[in-house]
């Protein structure tokens, strides 16, 4: 199936503007969702016969293969992604504020380094459409992230305020929060993760996650951070620290690069992913395994665009990973592939 993709179905894709090509697959995926019998019928064909489910945050993951936040942003399709072979998948980045985006065009393929730069700008219908559809499906095939970011709109001062009014509508349908301070695509977002603001931001949704949990009589949802690629050792041993003395339960490494010294001469600004990011987000998920001697679980992303590179980044020390350019290049089957590779992996390095 990856060589008919890639042979036949990518190259009409690639005619298409990147944004377009992606809007057709989400709609095709959320046609698919609204025939759950097809799509647990698909699961289990999709699914790694005799694998072990890792048992991670308090839950069960099928598999260590997640789709990554940036692909369904506002939670239309991700009730198909377990249907793909998926085992976890991460909807989002959703902000308190409905938002457009920048302008279009945003999203750029470059398909001899396979790589991508976006700059879509956390475009998405905001947190209470997004809590409006989640409330329409009670069980989750496989565990859902929602991944949450800075309204444009709110300053760096009210960043907290902006991510703790998407944490309390949108709680109720996670079974895991990343809250995402490093998109380079939202200006000034990045500065989230300094210690001018990130110890401050952290811990007032820490807070509201203890507080909401003793009074419903449950356990906290499982906090993560995602993180730049772009910082150095220090910034990441002092996010490293305020993360463990909060508490948290992983961290999400990582998000898009700024570098693109991989493709000089191109002229667009935003974040890239692709092949060029795999060393750069390998070296950061190394730093963070030793740093905290394998103690902090690790979502690993950055990339991963074969089995190869998926090995590596769990032979670095993460113990789940995602996957969205991989997907982009490699097809709709791509987690089922990786995956069947990944539990091999698995039982060796976690």
């Amino acid at each position: 199936m990856g060589l008919i993709y890639e042979k036949i179905l990518r190259k009409a894709l690639f005619l298409q503007d990147p944004e377009r090509s992606h809007e057709y697959a989400s709609k095709a995926l959320e046609a698919l969702a609204y025939f759950p019998k097809v799509c647990s019928l698909m699961a289990r064909f999709n699914s790694v016969a005799g694998a072990e489910p890792i048992e991670l945050f308090g839950l069960r993951f099928p598999n260590a293969v997640g789709l990554a936040a940036g692909f369904d942003k506002n939670a239309k399709c991700w009730r198909a992604a377990a249907a793909l072979g998926f085992g976890h998948v991460e909807i989002g980045t959703v902000t308190a504020q409905k938002q457009p985006g920048n302008p279009r065009p945003r999203m750029f393929r470059f398909p001899e380094k396979e790589a991508v730069i976006n700059r879509m700008g956390f475009n998405n219908d905001g947190a209470k459409l997004v809590a409006q559809r989640l409330s329409k499906t009670k069980e989750h095939p496989i565990p859902l992230g929602i991944n949450i970011g800075k309204s444009k709109a709110a300053s760096i001062e009210a960043a907290a305020e902006d991510y703790l009014s998407s944490f309390h509508r949108l709680a109720d349908f996670a079974d895991y929060i990343a809250i995402n301070v490093s998109s380079p695509n939202t200006p000034g977002l990045r500065e989230l993760q300094g210690d001018q603001h990130l110890p401050n931001l952290l811990k007032t949704l820490s807070d509201a996650n203890q507080d909401r949990a003793h009074k419903l009589g449950i356990a906290p949802k499982p906090l993560l951070v995602k993180i730049a690629p772009d910082l150095t050792f220090p910034e990441l041993d002092s996010i490293l620290e305020t993360i463990i003395d909060l508490g948290y339960n992983g961290i999400i490494a990582t998000n898009t690069t700024i570098d693109h010294s991989s493709l000089p001469t191109v002229k667009e600004t935003g974040g890239l992913s692709g092949h060029p990011l795999h060393k750069r987000s390998l070296k950061m998920i190394n730093y963070i395994h030793r740093a905290t001697s394998g103690k902090l679980p690790i979502v690993g992303v950055g990339g991963i665009m074969d089995v190869e590179s998926c090995g590596q980044t769990m032979e670095a020390g993460a113990s789940l990973v995602q996957v969205y350019t991989g997907m982009i290049y490699r097809g709709p089957f791509f987690a089922r592939e990786l995956a069947q590779a990944m539990a091999w992996y698995h039982k060796r390095w976690v």
